[in-house]
């Protein structure tokens, strides 16, 4: 019991850590990602449009078969978006935020995300999610994703 108690005090006291060595900047484009995240996962589109711009841009890095390095160009909210709204009810779609380092210039951020991915509580991929905001009218706004995905190497990025 003394041993469940210390790790979860070790827990908490580090939750609150490393959220105080946030600036209140980092800590609003952070909020701004776990929006855009909690309406990912409730199947929320109107949640997730809150949080972005109209035009965002947003694309995918891997390595192929061929051990080849590929951009692709996920086509803008509307897919992603459209994938939400028409989600079957038993597909259940995790992402799971495990890092955050983020960047902030007057009105211009950077985070860095690591994730894993988990379909139906199944683990399918790791990666990173590299997202571009920009603060206007008071808030921040997601203007870029990118994400890489690996199936493997999870561990060492």
């Amino acid at each position: 019991m003394y041993r469940i108690f210390t790790y979860l005090a070790f827990l908490i006291a580090s939750t609150v850590s490393s959220q105080s060595s946030m600036s209140p900047q980092q800590i609003e484009v952070k909020k701004t990602i776990e929006t855009f995240f909690d309406g990912f996962h409730k199947g929320d589109t109107t949640m997730m449009k809150s949080v972005m711009i109209d035009k965002v841009v947003m694309q995918t890095a891997f390595i192929n078969k061929e051990g080849e390095g590929v951009l692709k160009d996920d086509g803008g909210p509307d897919n992603l978006l459209n994938a939400i709204a028409n989600r079957p009810a038993d597909q259940k779609w995790d992402e799971r935020l495990t890092d955050f380092s983020i960047q902030v210039d007057a009105n211009m951020a950077n985070a860095w995300v690591d994730y894993e991915f988990w379909y139906n509580d199944q683990f399918s991929h790791c990666g990173v999610n590299s997202f571009q905001l920009v603060k206007t009218e008071g808030k921040w706004r997601i203007i870029y994703l990118i994400d890489s995905r690996r199936r493997s190497t999870c561990d060492k990025g």
